[in-house]
């Protein structure tokens, strides 16, 4: 065993000597993003951290003229407002907290642009996968040549878990990609609104009854990724979690071989 030990959620990940587990699934007191396993998610955590940054700065700024002003305009050490400046109009200072403020949001929309740009970029996929939203379930459908799939996925109940699974977190059938693959998803729904997200993945798609929306994924590494149904969908909405698991290509085409019909 190494040195330091992690204990998450999901595949074990050996860099050097040190082991540790990622996070593919929330944990309880969880305050951090879930590991990354696609670019899209590894440039959302690093716009939230870029931004974050800034956000500390301005929060450090404004705070400090806050206090500054309540020290110095004190009424009990300046009763006659003596340090009270009776001028109504300041040019430069208007144009200053105009401008300043226009380039910081400048170096905001910029990267966030780049990065929303890029989350609809889609390029041409090697694996097309529908998902189709239910009360209360997702339905899968993969056409891959001559290989065609359709499945139900439901959660596990509470009383069927076994050791080691997650609660509210199980599904009796997974979704199998491959990874290193450009994927395509469709996501659609027959009843009500629904949401296929999966944090992981940078994913989280409407769906919608009677239209077709789509997104793509490219999934780095292997691992379990999980996510959940994010749209209220009704009494329910909170038991139909969505589990992808991200496998090699051989070991793809073996699942999709044994489970076409």
């Amino acid at each position: 065993m190494a040195l330091h030990t992690i204990w998450l959620n999901s595949v074990l990940v050996k860099p050097g000597f040190l082991m540790f587990k990622l996070a593919d699934s929330p944990a309880s007191w969880q305050w951090n993003f879930q590991d990354p396993a696609s670019p899209i998610m590894e440039g959302i955590i690093d716009l939230h951290h870029y931004i974050f940054w800034l956000i500390i700065i301005i929060l450090t700024f404004v705070l400090y003229m806050l206090m500054r002003s309540v020290h110095v305009y004190n009424s009990s050490k300046d009763p006659e407002g003596e340090n009270v400046s009776n001028v109504t109009h300041a040019s430069v200072l208007e144009i200053v907290w105009t401008v300043v403020p226009a380039i910081i949001l400048g170096f905001i929309a910029v990267p966030s642009f780049v990065l929303l740009y890029s989350m609809d970029e889609i390029i041409n996929p090697s694996i097309t996968v529908k998902a189709i939203g239910h009360q209360w379930y997702w339905s899968y459908e993969i056409q891959d040549g001559n290989n065609s799939i359709n499945f139900d996925s439901y959660m596990v109940p509470e009383a069927d878990l076994v050791q080691g699974q997650i609660r509210l977190l199980e599904v009796d059938h997974t979704l199998v990609l491959p990874i290193l693959t450009h994927i395509r998803v469709l996501v659609t729904a027959t009843d009500v609104l629904h949401a296929w997200a999966v944090p992981s993945l940078g994913v989280k798609v409407d769906a919608v009854p009677g239209r077709l929306n789509q997104t793509s994924i490219f999934i780095k590494r292997n691992g379990v990724f999980r996510g959940q149904c994010s749209e209220l969908c009704g009494v329910n909405h909170g038991f139909m979690p969505i589990v992808v698991e991200g496998v090699k290509l051989p070991d793809y085409i073996s699942w999709i071989t044994a489970n076409s019909q």
